[in-house]
């Protein structure tokens, strides 16, 4: 819950403008008299005039496993990226998809009109030509040899060029079966398909452009990526890591979704630390519902630990939410009360809130924020 709250009440010179303007107490207005705040020097302390007015409890006690937090980002999962090419070089024509686009396997993705198709059925009706005339002269040779009138050697050679022949033609057809081409119905333009279903995340073709593995400045016209599971890698300082474990649990809030929470697994803990702020990537891979996560997200990624501690808790209404951080009042003797930080953990039920840190369980604490806020805005 977020309250209204100026700090600058708590400033000496704020508080004396404050006791500047303070009102008496008139008994003929039925009403208790409200509480003076006095300054104290001390931006921390406040002073009131009657404390009785603001009640104090007593933290209670809850335990529980230690957690870690820590920030990440969603990335890919590197072993689901798969790079679309062509090794037929040419322009491309005919484009169907773009970045961003889901695509099926199978999906066509674009043409390329390539003279290497050309080259390569040219190459593959010589081979063709070459193996029925070498086929020929073998088999003259076997006719020759059985009558007396060649050497075995010779035989041998007309055997040997025939076998040649028949590799030159299987290259040929090997090459166009890369290239994708039927060597029934050749065509010079070759049509590249999505090899995986999933999400284009890179592009470096257009229409017009040149493609394939020499004409083009990137062999790889599209990169798709499987986003059903992703990675989330976040940063880890090195004395949180003894804390952690390959296969651990992660709990992962989104902070473009608050109210969901996602589970994942450590997959990796970095070996190497980053130097200038000492952490290491730790690795979380988790399954992507719906294609939630997106990847570039900010989340928050909670880790629990084997062992277990108290953490204090106290109601709801004694912390203060403020610009990303909480206060309690604690009292600090006499008529002053003094504002701590605390870091707020789980709202549990009962309209109470955990403290992960900043006080103790039996702490006490002013169990109602907005009194002393009220009090601290009305002088």
């Amino acid at each position: 819950m977020m309250r209204k709250f100026l700090f600058p009440a708590l400033c000496i010179s704020a508080f004396v403008s404050l006791s500047a303007c303070k009102k008496d107490f008139n008994p003929a207005d039925g009403a208790p008299p409200s509480a003076e705040v006095t300054p104290t020097g001390d931006m921390s302390l406040v002073q009131v005039d009657k404390p009785d007015q603001f009640p104090v409890v007593a933290a209670d006690q809850r335990k529980a496993p230690t957690e870690l937090n820590v920030t990440g980002a969603v990335f890919p999962d590197v072993s689901r990226e798969v790079p679309v090419i062509t090794l037929a070089n040419g322009r491309v024509i005919n484009l169907k998809t773009r970045l961003d686009d889901n695509v099926k396997k199978g999906q066509l993705l674009f043409s390329v009109q390539s003279p290497d198709i050309s080259n390569a059925f040219d190459a593959y009706l010589k081979a063709v030509n070459d193996e029925q005339m070498n086929n020929k002269a073998y088999l003259r040779a076997q006719d020759l040899y059985k009558h007396g009138a060649i050497s075995q050697g010779m035989l041998e050679q007309a055997e040997d060029a025939e076998r040649d022949a028949k590799a030159d033609l299987t290259a040929a057809e090997e090459q166009l079966t890369i290239y994708g081409v039927d060597k029934d119905h050749p065509n010079p333009v070759v049509n590249v398909y999505a090899p995986i279903s999933g999400v284009i995340i890179g592009q470096n073709v257009t229409n017009a452009a040149a493609a394939g593995v020499s004409l083009s400045g990137s062999a790889t016209a599209f990169t798709i990526a499987d986003l059903s599971s992703v990675w989330i890698l976040c940063d880890v300082y090195e004395n949180d890591i003894p804390k952690l474990h390959l296969g651990q649990e992660a709990k992962i809030k989104l902070l473009a979704y608050p109210d969901k929470i996602l589970t994942g697994r450590i997959g990796d803990i970095g070996p190497v630390l980053d130097p200038t702020i000492r952490t290491a990537k730790v690795r979380v891979e988790i399954p992507n519902p719906g294609g939630i996560l997106r990847l570039g997200m900010f989340v928050n990624a909670t880790f629990q630990g084997k062992t277990e501690r108290n953490f204090a808790v106290v109601p709801a209404d004694a912390v203060l939410h403020l610009h990303d951080r909480d206060w309690v009042f604690i009292p600090a003797g006499g008529k002053k009360f003094k504002r701590v930080e605390v870091h707020a953990g789980e709202m549990l039920a009962g309209n109470r809130q955990e403290l992960l840190d900043g006080i103790v369980p039996g702490q006490q604490i002013v169990s109602n924020v907005l009194q002393l806020e009220a009090t601290l805005e009305a002088q």
